[in-house]
């Protein structure tokens, strides 16, 4: 499958992670799928790329979010 197919196709997955397992693979997948974009926009400069690069960004932070967790507050 094309980078950009798949890029795509995670862009639109509906994501309900049950285990956080779950979370580091798609965590992961997205760098992976960034990074495979980033290759192609360094040589065409598209803005196309780079603004698909920006919303799998997003996701990614969301999840990363998630795996953190809420920080605990001193008493």
């Amino acid at each position: 499958m094309d980078i950009i197919e798949q890029a795509k196709e995670f862009e639109n997955r509906k994501f309900s992670f049950k285990t956080t397992s779950d979370r580091i693979l798609a965590a992961r997948e997205a760098k992976d799928i960034i990074l495979g974009v980033n290759e192609i926009y360094k040589k065409k400069k598209d803005q196309k790329l780079m603004d698909l690069m920006k919303r799998l960004t997003v996701i990614k932070q969301k999840i990363e979010k998630r795996l953190k967790g809420k920080p605990l507050t001193a008493a």
